[in-house]
């Protein structure tokens, strides 16, 4: 039964379950992007061994790479949104367009500032020792994505909001 404030009672949950913080835990929208964000930054750690045979952990962290872990984020986000409140709800309209917002900086603007950096970094190395900008620390040059970065990342978030909500219907969840 919900109470007032749209919880459910205390006398159809457990009272370690009753908190008022737990029903973020059952938010399926909220999951999904957490979720999809948490596996598209772990995916980079293993697509930059891949790619330079190294282990760098600080791309559990970083911007850039593959897949984008933004475009993951903000579809799963949409898609999950969809599903629970349809396709016709203004929730709906306001995750896609805010997901449209993400992805098209992700490889516009982002991937832009990202190559002005590193050909900024190219001159300032170019610089002589005693030019007062020399010991300029170097400019963050992995901001943006690729188009196919931007993609890999909507389509790992849309296939980890499906997951999520089957998962969740499979559970017992609503």
């Amino acid at each position: 039964m919900r109470g007032m404030n749209g919880l459910e009672s205390s006398s159809s949950l457990s009272p370690s379950l009753s908190s008022p913080y737990f029903p973020v835990l059952h938010n399926y929208p909220l999951i999904s992007a957490i979720l999809a964000f948490a596996i598209a930054q772990s995916i980079k750690v293993f697509t930059t061994w891949y790619k330079e045979r190294r282990w760098d952990a600080k791309q559990l962290i970083g911007s850039g790479g593959m897949p984008s872990s933004h475009s993951a984020t903000v579809t799963a986000l949409a898609v999950a949104i969809g599903i629970q409140d349809g396709l016709g709800s203004s929730a709906f309209a306001t995750a896609t367009m805010f997901a449209s917002v993400v992805m098209y900086d992700a490889f516009g603007v982002r991937l832009h500032a990202g190559k002005q950096a590193e050909v900024l970094n190219q001159i300032v190395y170019q610089l002589p020792e005693e030019h007062p900008l020399a010991d300029t620390r170097p400019l963050h040059e992995l901001l943006g994505h690729t188009p196919l970065q931007v993609t890999a990342g909507a389509i790992l978030g849309f296939f980890v909001a499906l997951l999520s909500r089957l998962i969740n219907k499979f559970a017992g969840g609503a």
